[in-house]
C-alpha cells in the first residue's frame, strides 16, 4: 500500500467511516458467496471499507449463509429485497446503504476477481485524475464464459458502441468503481449497470477503463441468456439516446 493510500486508510478508520464500500448483488449464489466474501477481505487487508451484500430475493440460503458470515467478517452487512427486483435494483440498494463515496461493484457469481480491486481505487483516486473523473469501468482481458455467451457478448458490445458512441468495450462487466455522489444523479431504470460508462458521459462525466481478470463460474448457472439480453437490449438502447437527448447541463453548480 502506498503511502497516499495508507493515510487515506487511516484518516477513514479515523473517522469512523470507510474508505471504500465494495457492493455486490445476489441472487441464488449460496455455494458462491463465503468465498467471494473471504477473497475480498484477504485483497483489502490493512483497509478501511465495508462490504454491502444485496440479496435480490434468493430462493436458496444465500440470504442466511451471508447472515453467518457477519459473526467473523465485521466489515461485512447484508442488504435484503422482499421481492426480486433484477441486478440494477440490487447495485442501487446497495450503493443507497453504502457508507462511503468511492464504491466497487462486482458480480456475485464469483468470476470477477477482489485482487483487481485495488488496481480500480488507485485509478480513480490518484493525485493527478482529472477532476470530472467519475468511473473505472473494467474490461475482461480474457472471458472465461461458453464461446456461445462470448459471442453474443461481443455482438451486444459492439451493436451498443455504435449506437451510443460511448467508447467503452466492456460495459456488461460487472468489475468498476465509481463515485457514489455520480451514481445517484442517474435516472434509474432496469437493466442501467449494462449502462453506466454512456449514462455518465452524458453527464459530463470522464470515464476510463482497466484490464481485469474473469473467473470460471465455479457453482451455480447465470442468470442471464443470449436471447434474453437481446429482448431487451434494443429497448434499453432507445431509452438512454432518448434521456442523452432530454438532458440539460448546468455547467456545474456553485454556491454563492
Amino acid at each position: 500500500m502506498d503511502a497516499r493510500v495508507k493515510t487515506d486508510s487511516m484518516m477513514a478508520a479515523t473517522q469512523g467511516r470507510p474508505e471504500f464500500s465494495v457492493v455486490s448483488p445476489v441472487r441464488n449464489e449460496a455455494e458462491n458467496v463465503e468465498t467471494l466474501v473471504r477473497e475480498i477481505t484477504e485483497a483489502l487487508a490493512g483497509r478501511a471499507y465495508e462490504i454491502v451484500f444485496v440479496d435480490d430475493a434468493s430462493q436458496d440460503d444465500t440470504r442466511a449463509r451471508l447472515f453467518a458470515l457477519k459473526d467473523t467478517v465485521p466489515q461485512l452487512r447484508v442488504i435484503g429485497h422482499r421481492k426480486n427486483a433484477g441486478q440494477s435494483r440490487a447495485v442501487r440498494s446497495g450503493v443507497a446503504a453504502a457508507r462511503a463515496n468511492i464504491i466497487v461493484t462486482l458480480d456475485g457469481d464469483g468470476q470477477n476477481d477482489p485482487a483487481d480491486i485495488p488496481g480500480l481505487l488507485v485509478q480513480l483516486t490518484r493525485g493527478d485524475a482529472p477532476g470530472d473523473l467519475a468511473l473505472i469501468q473494467g474490461r475482461r482481458e480474457k472471458r472465461m464464459d461458453s464461446n456461445w455467451k462470448r459471442v453474443g457478448s461481443r455482438f451486444a458490445n459492439r451493436v451498443r458502441r455504435s449506437i451510443l458512441q460511448d467508447r467503452n468495450s466492456d460495459s456488461g462487466c460487472g468489475m468498476r468503481a465509481f463515485r457514489r455522489d455520480a451514481y445517484l444523479q442517474l435516472p434509474y431504470f432496469d437493466h442501467m449497470h449494462r449502462y453506466l460508462p454512456a449514462l455518465m458521459m452524458s453527464e459530463g462525466l470522464m470515464v476510463e477503463e482497466r484490464p481485469v481478470g474473469h473467473r470460471v463460474r465455479q457453482h451455480g448457472r447465470s442468470n442471464y441468456t443470449n436471447f434474453g439480453r437481446l429482448a431487451v437490449a434494443i429497448s434499453d438502447m432507445r431509452g438512454v439516446m432518448w434521456l442523452r437527448k432530454r438532458r440539460k447541463s448546468p455547467g456545474g453548480v456553485d454556491e454563492i
